[in-house]
């Protein structure tokens, strides 16, 4: 989990464009995020092994 010193500065507006560091709305996590759920690959399956993520099932066959 980020320090919250990290995650309040990654939620300021950069210098430059280039400085822009996507992080996981739960835990603060820069690595491994998906864009489309604003969340890390280790919250994704927690939520999702919930069923808190609409539309998103384990897949088994």
């Amino acid at each position: 989990m980020a320090k919250t010193s990290v995650i309040a500065r990654s939620k300021k507006k950069p210098k430059f464009s280039t400085r822009a560091v996507n992080r996981c709305f739960k835990c603060g996590r820069k690595r491994s995020f998906m864009r489309d759920f604003g969340l890390c690959r280790i919250c994704f399956r927690e939520l999702a092994n919930e069923g808190m993520i609409p539309g998103v099932r384990k897949s088994s066959w």
